[in-house]
């Protein structure tokens, strides 16, 4: 009774793997299939810069979220509403008019000449990466927590 247990539960495990990997797909679309949400925010953050390409990432649960490149190199990730999640500079200064004023202020007093290359939103917090290399922790307020290693 154990062994067929072990095998029952085997089997069981395999089959999950299996469906995820099935379920779990990425797929290009084009930059008019994004939510409403997120076209506002390229439209508003990146005005004039098209959209390079667009990938769709999907779940056994439906779009858990969505990746663009930019043509000029920067990428923003969505989550499945639209909302961004991250945006990735990849070494150049990003746009600060969607980061919260108190972590503009903070890294602008702060860490004069330097600039935010790479910001990521949580649930709870803020991550924002600078040009020095210094990765700083704010909480869902922007308020300054630490500087991350």
């Amino acid at each position: 009774m154990r062994k067929l247990k072990k095998i029952t539960g085997a089997f069981t495990l395999i089959f999950l793997l299996m469906a995820g990997f099935v379920f779990a797909q990425e797929k290009v679309i084009s930059a008019n299939q994004l939510p409403k949400t997120a076209k506002n925010f390229l439209a508003v953050n990146f005005k004039g810069v098209a959209a390079g390409s667009v990938i769709e990432d999907r779940e056994i649960y439906g779009v858990d979220e969505y990746k663009v490149r930019l043509g000029n190199g920067i990428k923003v990730e969505f989550d499945s509403k639209g909302n961004w999640k991250e945006v990735d500079g990849e070494h150049q200064k990003v746009p600060y008019g969607f980061i919260p004023v108190n972590i503009r202020n903070y890294v602008a007093k702060s860490f004069p000449n330097t600039q935010i290359t790479k910001i990521e939103r949580k649930s709870w917090s803020y991550k924002a990466e600078l040009s020095n290399g210094i990765d700083l922790e704010f909480d869902k307020n922007g308020n300054f927590k630490r500087i991350d290693d």
